[in-house]
C-alpha cells in the first residue's frame, strides 16, 4: 500500500511517454509519406536536412523526459520511486512545447517551407525568459513591481482610509 503513489506515477509517466512517442511517429510517417512519396519531385537535400533537424528536435527532449520519468528500484526489485511527475510545469512543460512546435513545423513544412521560421519561437521565448530572470535579479528597482495578494491589498486600503480621516483629538468640555 505504501508504494501505490510510486506505481501510479510510473504508470502515468509511461502513458504520457507512449502518447508522445505515438505523436512523434505519426508525424514522421505523415511527413515521409507525403513529402517523399507523393511530392517526390519537389523533395531536395534541404528536406533531408529538415528531416534530420526535426528528428533531433524530437530525440533530445523525448530522451530528457524519459530519463526524468525513469523509476527507481531497490536491489531486490521493489519500486522505490515512480520517477519525476511529467505533468508538472517548468522544464517538463518546455520540453513538451519543443516537441509540439516540432510536430507543427514538420507537418506544416509540407505545405510551405516558410513554416520553418516558426522554430524561431523557441530561442525567442528562451531569450525572453532569460531577460526576465536577469532583469529581476540585476536590475530590480525595489518592491515597486511586486504583486500584492488580496489580504495585503485590503490591509493597505484600510490603513490608507484610516490615515485619510485624520486624528480626532478629544478635549474636555468646560
Amino acid at each position: 500500500m505504501a508504494k501505490q503513489g510510486a506505481k501510479k506515477m510510473k504508470d502515468e509517466n509511461k502513458k504520457r511517454l507512449d502518447l508522445l512517442l505515438r505523436i512523434i511517429l505519426i508525424s514522421n510517417v505523415i511527413y515521409i509519406v507525403v513529402r517523399m512519396a507523393i511530392m517526390h519531385s519537389s523533395f531536395t537535400w534541404k528536406h533531408w536536412i529538415g528531416l534530420m533537424l526535426t528528428s533531433a528536435a524530437y530525440f533530445f527532449p523525448y530522451k530528457q523526459l524519459a530519463s526524468m520519468a525513469k523509476p527507481v528500484y531497490s536491489d531486490n526489485g521493489e519500486l522505490l520511486d515512480g520517477g519525476f511527475d511529467l505533468s508538472t510545469g517548468g522544464v517538463c512543460e518546455y520540453l513538451y512545447d519543443v516537441i509540439y512546435i516540432t510536430v507543427f513545423v514538420q507537418l506544416m513544412s509540407i505545405i510551405s517551407e516558410k513554416f520553418w521560421w516558426t522554430y524561431l519561437v523557441i530561442p525567442a521565448f528562451a531569450g525572453y525568459k532569460i531577460f526576465g530572470l536577469l532583469r529581476g535579479t540585476f536590475f530590480s528597482g525595489g518592491s515597486e513591481g511586486e504583486v500584492e495578494d488580496e489580504k495585503t491589498r485590503k490591509k493597505r486600503e484600510k490603513m490608507e482610509k484610516k490615515a485619510s480621516r485624520g486624528k480626532m483629538i478629544k478635549t474636555r468640555a468646560r
